[in-house]
């Protein structure tokens, strides 16, 4: 690839091959053999704490990627609260293996929440199929993992067929969109394995809330509180301030019920994007995250959806997140993906994308029968097709994708 690319960029004088030196090819400086070469030591430089230190692009699935600029003094706050033990909870014995790209807000903070812990990281690099990820997490002694569903989903899997068990794994977070009940259950009954969800954004470095307990949840009993624990995001933490307003931006009660727009606000939230000209928050400082949100008396929040993904029916609201958690549930599917598509009568009707695991047969009717008794009549998608589903490099559903796909796909109904 980058043969290729190079006779139109003639103004790059070095490429660097983030290899070894056998893998290197002619033209290329091999990243092993450069440091091979250098002192082992660093002199770290003095600087103001609020200097940039990474600048991270937002993935894109609704919009065009933006980029985010944070400074040293937001990665260190982040990871400070983000070892706490209300939040991931790490001590020096455990063993961190992020499975998310190291560009996807900083692998969610985990190699610095991990350093100012003292615990060993463990890089899966690109290998993020169950095989591999067995072999590390037992090579390795992994205790602790994250990453979007669907890496999970296909570790899960892979247990399945194998027979094989977790070794020292004893927790994972996953984020990205909503994690399937079903899987967070088996994991928990099968393999002893807690799961917890992580809410947040490229724009909040990227903690806003994680699913830990609390002793006022606990004193439910525990089948709330894992009722709770699988079904929200996540309860807030400290140094980030959350927000549900309405329409006219009043202030709607933590009852869980509620449904708004969500902001934060907090020392690792952004201000500005990258070489934007006006300020990405308001004059008091509240960051519009472009979610709809419920907060429960317990503190913690659920998203609904997301703004451009809300399906508007007839005047009625469909949440796209509820009905995937719903379908992904249904024996078979391995990924579930809805959008709202073009109706001539309806303005938006649901479209469900399903890709199933390998070697399984899934049909439309057999999702459609699987939904029938779990959703409300007007909710079933007026299309249902088993097809793969297009993720971003972060591993997200792409819907951007699958709206321009099938956007006439209903066109023609009555």
């Amino acid at each position: 690839m980058v043969d290729r690319l190079r006779p139109r960029l003639d103004h790059i004088e070095h490429y660097v091959v983030l290899a070894d030196t056998e893998r290197s090819t002619p033209g290329t400086l091999g990243y092993e053999a450069l440091l091979a070469a250098e002192e082992d030591g660093y002199a770290w430089p003095s600087f103001d704490e609020n200097r940039a230190a990474f600048l991270c692009y937002t993935s894109g699935t609704t919009g065009d990627p933006k980029g985010v600029l944070y400074s040293h003094r937001s990665v260190v706050l982040h990871a400070m609260a983000g070892g706490l033990g209300g939040a991931l909870g790490f001590t020096a014995f455990d063993a961190i293996m992020p499975c998310q790209s190291l560009y996807h807000a900083t692998a969610w903070g985990l190699p610095f929440i991990a350093a100012i812990n003292g615990c060993k990281l463990v890089l899966p690099c690109d290998k993020m199929d169950g095989a591999s990820l067995q072999s590390l997490i037992h090579a390795e002694g992994v205790t602790f993992s994250g990453g979007v569903p669907t890496i999970w989903t296909m570790y899960l899997d892979y247990l399945e067929r194998t027979g094989e068990g977790t070794g020292s794994l004893r927790q994972l977070v996953i984020g990205g969109s909503a994690v399937p009940r079903a899987m967070a259950e088996s994991f928990q009954r099968d393999h002893g394995v807690a799961v917890r969800q992580l809410w947040g954004m490229t724009e909040t470095s990227p903690m806003g809330v994680i699913a830990t307990p609390t002793p006022k949840l606990a004193a439910e009993g525990e089948a709330e509180m894992d009722e709770i624990i699988w079904t929200r995001q996540g309860r807030m933490q400290f140094g980030i301030e959350l927000r549900i307003i309405d329409e006219d931006g009043a202030d709607l009660p933590h009852d869980g019920e509620n449904s708004g727009a969500l902001l934060v606000r907090g020392p690792w939230v952004i201000d500005s994007y990258f070489r934007a000209e006006q300020r990405a928050v308001d004059a008091d400082g509240w960051f519009d995250t472009g979610d709809i949100a419920t907060i429960d008396r317990f503190g913690f929040m659920r998203i609904t959806d997301r703004k451009k993904d809300v399906i508007k029916s007839g005047g009625e609201w469909i949440s796209s997140i509820d009905l995937e958690n719903v379908a992904v549930a249904c024996p078979g599917v391995r990924i579930a993906a809805v959008v709202g598509i073009y109706h001539p009568k309806w303005e938006e009707r649901p479209l469900l994308a399903i890709e199933p695991h390998e070697g399984s047969s899934v049909s439309p009717d057999d999702v459609r029968a699987f939904l029938e008794p779990r959703i409300v009549r007007w909710w079933m998608p007026d299309a249902i097709v088993v097809t793969p589903v297009p993720l971003t490099a972060t591993g997200k559903i792409d819907k951007k994708v699958l709206r321009d796909r099938y956007r006439d796909h209903l066109a023609d109904a009555g």
